[in-house]
């Protein structure tokens, strides 16, 4: 059975930093491309970081800069190191394969509030 169980989700003011993390279990973690989705309220999933098996990394274009995806296959944990993070960046994230994801293995994902 698969579990990926995010973490490290607060509330932080404008410009400020989080790192979240990501432990998976149930899978062949360091083979397996990682991505981190969120979602804002209202608004439809969206996918924000992926990192490859060998660490190769690709960005949506509103975070590219400020955010850092990185794993550690020994830890079978994925990281999102967040940086100068906006209001915008407001919303629950969440870690999974792929992609595409696999619908069956979203987590409770955290939250993360960016006041201005």
């Amino acid at each position: 059975q698969v579990h990926l169980v995010e973490s490290g989700g607060g509330l932080v003011q404008a410009g400020g930093s989080l790192r979240l993390s990501c432990v998976a279990s149930g899978i062949i973690f360091r083979v397996r491309t990682m991505g981190w989705h969120r979602q804002a309220p209202g608004k439809q999933r969206e996918l924000v970081a992926i990192i490859t098996g060998i660490g190769a990394t690709n960005y949506a274009d509103s975070v590219k800069g400020r955010f850092t995806i990185s794993r550690d296959n020994a830890k079978n944990t994925v990281y999102l190191q967040m940086n100068s993070l906006k209001p915008e960046d407001t919303g629950v994230y969440y870690c999974n394969v792929g992609p595409p994801s696999a619908p069956g293995y979203w987590g409770q994902g955290t939250q993360v509030t960016v006041s201005s």
